[in-house]
């Protein structure tokens, strides 16, 4: 039977992306059968590695801190992201985040994969 369920202060794993994640709700936590949410934190001059989602789409809300955002095919554009902004990802958008501060950015993830490193493919 389904039935709600609490994830407190979920364990800290390191992605594929080369970034630090806090495990919020996902199939591996929670039993989710289409989402996935946790937190991210950018340190300082830190940058994922270059990647997309092959088939989920990716919501993203910065709780503190300022970031960019380099994305489309070749990674060509930029867009910059501070706290209180929402960034959408569609599914299969090459994307690299990175923080060119020297203060730690934290934001909110959420994805249509319920599987926290599955669909994360990495590009060269």
């Amino acid at each position: 039977m389904k039935s709600c369920r609490l994830i407190s202060g979920g364990e800290a794993y390191d992605g594929k992306q080369g970034l630090s994640y806090f495990s919020g709700i996902s199939a591996e936590s929670a039993g989710s059968e289409k989402l996935c949410m946790h937190i991210v934190t950018i340190p300082p001059g830190a940058s994922a590695r270059p990647h997309y989602h092959e088939a989920h789409e990716s919501a993203i809300f910065v709780l503190e801190g300022y970031s960019e955002i380099r994305h489309g095919p070749n990674l060509e554009h930029v867009m910059a992201i501070k706290a209180g902004d929402f960034c959408y990802i569609p599914a299969g958008v090459p994307h690299q985040p990175y923080n060119p501060t020297d203060k730690p950015v934290r934001a909110v993830i959420a994805r249509t994969d319920p599987n926290e490193q599955e669909s994360v493919v990495l590009l060269d």
